[in-house]
């Protein structure tokens, strides 16, 4: 693509994904995230013309204007959008396919010093939630989904949603979206891992709670009837052994 039609797609990708951008004027003057992607995608043409330097330097301009740190050789695909853009780094070997989202504090970053690939490749329609870090030259298939903080550092596969520290697959499919046009950022229907496991145990302690009351139940009904086994004894009467379905009951 010419870098103007990737600059419309970029621009049209805010206009699509974020309600907040009202008008065009507004969405251009006063997004940083569309700046940063905008200074890298000349930058990244001066990277490939091996004016290195001059790469460099606007990378560090904008990077002082936006706060998002982009370096010039990243690859990054058509309708890109960083929400709220601040603090988000994308290492040199970086790839982002079509149309993903990330939002503020997020980095796909390295985990080695050595040359070569060494960043996260993520797909088309990847969506990567706020402060989530993507580190070494893992891929994030197309779709995927990687919630807020979360550090991942194994690849997902096609459609996943992983959080947590390290991140973890906890769904593979989730409902289409009310609008197939939008990206998906229906937040609240992200699983919690943590809560289903609370439930899980007070489940649990709800069951001993019954099997203990049970059991305090039919011991003191043992206790009622050894009482009145004892009190008749010292009146000289003989009272019928206990039956073994008594017997049953107490030691269940």
């Amino acid at each position: 693509m010419s870098l103007l039609a990737l600059l419309r797609s970029d621009f049209a990708a805010i206009r699509g994904r974020d309600p907040a951008a009202r008008g065009r004027l507004e969405t251009a003057l006063t997004y940083p995230g569309l700046h940063a992607i905008a200074a890298h995608r000349v930058a990244h043409r001066f990277w490939g013309a091996d004016w290195r330097g001059t790469a460099r330097l606007l990378s560090y301009l904008a990077r002082m204007a936006t706060g998002v740190d982009i370096h010039p050789g990243a690859r990054i695909g058509a309708g890109f959008f960083i929400d709220h853009g601040s603090g988000v780094v994308i290492g040199e070997t970086a790839e982002v396919g079509r149309d993903v989202t990330l939002y503020h504090g997020v980095t796909l970053g390295g985990v080695s010093w050595s040359p070569g690939k060494r960043h996260p490749t993520l797909g088309d329609g990847v969506m990567v939630g706020a402060g989530a870090k993507i580190l070494g030259p893992i891929t994030i298939e197309a779709g995927a989904r990687v919630g807020a903080n979360s550090v991942v550092v194994e690849p997902v596969p096609a459609g996943a949603t992983v959080v947590g520290i390290p991140a973890r697959i906890v769904q593979t499919e989730r409902p289409p979206s009310s609008d197939p046009l939008r990206v998906d950022l229906n937040h609240h229907l992200m699983p919690d891992p943590v809560g289903r496991t609370l439930a899980r145990l007070a489940d649990r302690i709800a069951f001993l709670e019954a099997r203990l009351a049970a059991r305090d139940a039919a011991l003191a009904r043992h206790e009622t009837h050894c009482a009145a086994r004892m009190a008749v004894k010292q009146d000289g009467i003989e009272m019928p052994r206990e039956t073994s379905a008594a017997r049953h009951e107490f030691h269940s």
